[in-house]
Order: structure tokens, then C-alpha cells, then sequence
């Protein structure tokens, strides 16, 4: 499974890129305004350390998706550009397809926009888990469900794991066969821990010391 860092905090990406496990990053206006920097700038950074890099366009309309996807596409080899699931984002998707123009498609909660966004050739498809939990429903249902009808056809589109909250959420991801998880920087810096391994050291090198005096 691949593992992407949901943030628009270089200094965060090149911490997490030199662990040598981080396959990409995933952005999005928000995170950009809380950071404060310039969206082209901080995309093109984060292209340098990665070999992917969701960027989200913030057109509503086809024509205006069209040309941004066409100018964040030109930024850089490494740019993804993020649509989101409308229908105007549908035909995006198609657009840059035949252009041959990679794909993150946004904002999914069901199996049937899954579908549809896979139909128009999206290079990935991005369901957000935590926020169904925040509603009371179980996200990484709609992963298995999703996984489930996957594996009845030949889609090529990827399935991203997206609104990861805690580590519980990558395991089960990489249970039901999800391809990639984005994952935040507080959550991604808990996935090496472990308390048993904590004390496991801990014993290990009081030993050691022991037998060194």
C-alpha cells in the first residue's frame, strides 16, 4: 500500500520523505490557507521530494476546471490534479483523461460515485472515511464495499484512503486491499510506536549497559 502525507507543510514532507516510506502528498485549499503559502510554490517544493502531489483545483464550472487542470498539469511531472466528485467534475476527469492528464477525484461517500468517477478514467479515487464517522457512519464500510466491487472489474483507477484520524484506519485499509492511505502528519508520526517497543528497547540497552561497565 502506498502512503501519502495530507498536509501543505514542506518542512513536514521532507521529515516524513526521509523515513524512505512516504509515496506521495495530498493538498487541498484548506490546508494551504493554513499554512499561508503560495499554492503553486508549495506545489512545486513538495513535487522536488515526491512523486506525486494532489493538487485541487477550486473552479466550479468544466471549462474553468478544464484549463486549470491544464496549468497545474504543466507545473510539474509529479502533479496530480484534484477534482471533485460533480458533475462537472465527471466530465474533468474525462477531459483530462484523453489528455492524458492524472487524476484524484475528491469528496467521495458512496460506491456509486466511486463507480462514476472510475468510468471517466480517474487516476485515483479519494473516499473520506472520518468525516462518515462523523456522521455516524462506518467509513471504512464504504472502503470494503468499494474494494468488494473492485474486484469484480478490471478499473484501473487506484483507491486512495482519505480523512484518515488515527492508525487503526491505515491497518484496516491495507486489510481490505485499499492501493493508497493519505494520512496527516500528527497521525503519520504515531504509526512507528509502540509501547512494547518502547520497553522492549529500554530493556534491551539496560542490558547491555549492564554487561559494559
Amino acid at each position: 500500500m502506498k502512503l501519502f502525507l495530507d498536509t501543505a507543510n514542506i518542512d513536514q514532507v521532507k521529515e516524513i520523505a526521509s523515513w524512505g516510506v512516504l509515496d506521495g502528498v495530498t493538498t487541498n485549499p484548506s490546508l494551504v490557507a493554513k499554512e499561508g503559502g503560495n499554492f503553486k510554490e508549495t506545489v512545486l517544493e513538495m513535487c522536488k521530494l515526491v512523486p506525486n502531489v494532489s493538487a485541487q483545483v477550486t473552479a466550479e464550472k468544466f471549462e474553468d476546471m478544464k484549463k486549470q487542470a491544464d496549468e497545474y498539469a504543466g507545473w510539474h511531472k509529479h502533479v496530480v490534479v484534484k477534482v471533485p466528485m460533480t458533475v462537472e467534475g465527471l466530465k474533468t476527469l474525462s477531459y483530462c483523461k484523453s489528455k492524458g492528464i492524472r487524476t484524484n477525484t475528491t469528496l467521495i461517500f458512496s460506491v456509486n460515485q466511486a463507480i462514476l468517477a472510475a468510468k471517466t478514467g480517474a487516476s485515483m479515487i479519494s473516499p473520506f472515511i472520518g468525516r462518515l464517522d462523523d456522521i455516524g457512519q462506518d467509513g471504512m464500510e464504504l472502503i470494503s464495499e468499494i474494494m468488494q466491487a473492485w474486484s469484480f472489474y478490471n478499473f484501473d483507477t487506484e483507491v486512495l484512503v482519505a480523512s484518515t484520524r488515527h492508525p487503526r484506519h491505515i491497518a484496516d485499509a491495507a486489510q481490505l486491499g485499499a492501493d493508497i492511505c493519505t494520512i496527516p502528519y500528527a497521525v503519520f508520526k504515531k504509526l512507528p510506536l509502540h509501547k512494547l517497543t518502547d520497553t522492549g528497547l529500554k530493556t534491551f540497552m539496560e542490558d547491555w549497559k549492564s554487561i559494559n561497565k
